[in-house]
């Protein structure tokens, strides 16, 4: 079954725009043209494109695509580059994990500057924040900025 860019883009739950962004950076084979020079992308088309959403909603680069793309078409190679790409992949989310942990904690210490609603004047909050732009100490990181 072929389609047409907007199908595919409908069938796949992707924009347009980013199906021919993949196609710019080599995810997906530029399709053929009609007559009429529309694309037409075949259900191969769909199944990749498919394929690329997953790994982006696993926060892969476009980079780690194109390494498991090149594994996909030499399903004779030993898998341990895939293996090592997604222990980085852990290690990298594990970072960030703790980096929103500390943020976090930052924003709850500020939000706990401020428990009653005041004037704008006399929020601990905003006096907080006032502060660290002024290179006082702030209560949110505990130093001086």
């Amino acid at each position: 079954m072929m389609m047409k860019i907007g199908e595919l883009a409908k069938h796949t739950g992707c924009e347009v725009e980013t199906i021919r962004y993949y196609e710019r950076e080599g995810l997906i084979p530029t399709p053929p043209r009609t007559e009429g020079n529309y694309r037409r992308y075949s259900e191969q088309d769909a199944e990749r494109l498919l394929f690329i959403r997953h790994c982006r909603s696993l926060g892969m680069s476009l980079d780690d695509i194109r390494t498991l793309q090149h594994f996909q078409a030499r399903p004779e190679l030993a898998c341990d580059e895939i293996n090592a790409m997604l222990d980085r992949h852990l290690d990298q989310t594990e970072q960030q994990i703790a980096a929103l942990q500390r943020l976090q904690q930052q924003l709850q210490t500020l939000r706990s500057a401020c428990h009653t609603q005041l004037s704008a004047r006399h929020c601990g909050i905003l006096q907080n924040l006032q502060s660290a732009a002024s290179s006082s100490e702030c209560v949110c990181h505990g130093e001086r900025h």
